[in-house]
């Protein structure tokens, strides 16, 4: 991954966390359609007019020293509900979690009261080096029971539930014991966190390692997904690449529409990292995506 460049927000649901009976998890759900804010596009958000339900900012962007302006995620904040969505928690490291990583995510959370806040099933540090890569983990027990562990512990320290993401991967681990819908089923129901679904990772996993995508959306808890992510990837020599250059393409949009109609509606996120395109391409993305949940929606009434 790299560092790029509610409706109302912090609303209890009543819920305490299984680790921590006495902390109250705080969870206002995120509706709509919105997209990513990456700084080519500030000047239009900023004006409050673009046609968006909310938009995502990448968490460590505005948490490191030298980072994107704070002053910019105040005035968006006036007019769109935010989303906070991080790349560096490395909620699956066996070192445990960053304690100063937790304390500034939670300064930015207090500040600026995002609907959710999401990271990714992955691990990025190790002995203190952050790789800034989304490394795998084998879907085994005991990586289990630490990243259910490393997950209380984030949810303790930002008072709320996380969304946690499912990764692209491109190896396979010998020593796993369960399908990686089993393993996310099971995380969430442990730890109460939620999930972010990202389609075009599903899609790039099953191709790479061959399993049934619709088996992965029929084994996810669907009462769980609370937001899902679309992108486009590339195709490497041997493998597709997760790299978000592209625009979403056909067979994601596909598996999108069997998505919607298994999940029912869930807020959606047009991600584009690289090859940024104008604004405009990524509204016309997500009037895609509003017609296909729209769809969905019509036949499940």
């Amino acid at each position: 991954p790299r560092l790029l460049d509610d409706r109302r927000p912090g609303r209890s649901n009543g819920r305490a966390d299984p680790f921590r009976p006495d902390i109250q998890m705080t969870s206002a759900p995120l509706h709509g359609f919105g997209p990513g804010l990456r700084s080519v596009h500030y000047e239009e958000c900023l004006s409050g007019t673009v046609p968006v339900d909310f938009l995502e900012v990448i968490s460590e962007n505005f948490m490191i020293e030298g980072g994107r302006p704070l002053s910019i995620l105040e005035r968006i904040r006036q007019d769109y509900p935010l989303a906070l969505h991080g790349v560096s928690m490395s909620i699956g490291s066996a070192d445990g979690l960053d304690k100063d990583y937790l304390r500034r995510l939670r300064a930015l959370v207090d500040r600026f009261e995002p609907a959710v806040v999401s990271d990714h099933l992955c691990w990025t540090r190790i002995e203190g080096f952050n790789s800034r890569d989304l490394l795998p983990l084998p879907y085994t027990r005991e990586a289990l029971d630490l990243v259910c562990a490393n997950i209380a512990q984030a949810q303790d320290a930002l008072g709320r539930e996380l969304l946690i993401e499912n990764p692209s991967t491109y190896l396979d681990f010998a020593q796993s014991e369960m399908s990686e819908w089993a393993f996310l089923d099971e995380m969430s129901a442990r730890t109460a966190c939620f999930l972010l679904l990202d389609v075009n990772n599903i899609f790039v996993s099953a191709t790479n390692h061959g399993f049934d995508a619709i088996a992965y959306l029929e084994g996810v808890p669907a009462s769980r997904v609370r937001q899902i992510h679309l992108a486009g990837h590339s195709q490497g020599r041997d493998l597709l690449i997760d790299t978000h250059d592209q625009p979403v393409p056909q067979s994601v949009w596909t598996l999108y529409e069997a998505a919607c109609h298994r999940l029912g509606p869930v807020a959606t996120m047009i991600e584009r990292d690289d090859n940024i395109p104008p604004l405009e391409d990524l509204l016309a993305e997500l009037s895609i995506a509003r017609d296909l949940a729209g769809v969905a929606e019509r036949i499940a009434a």
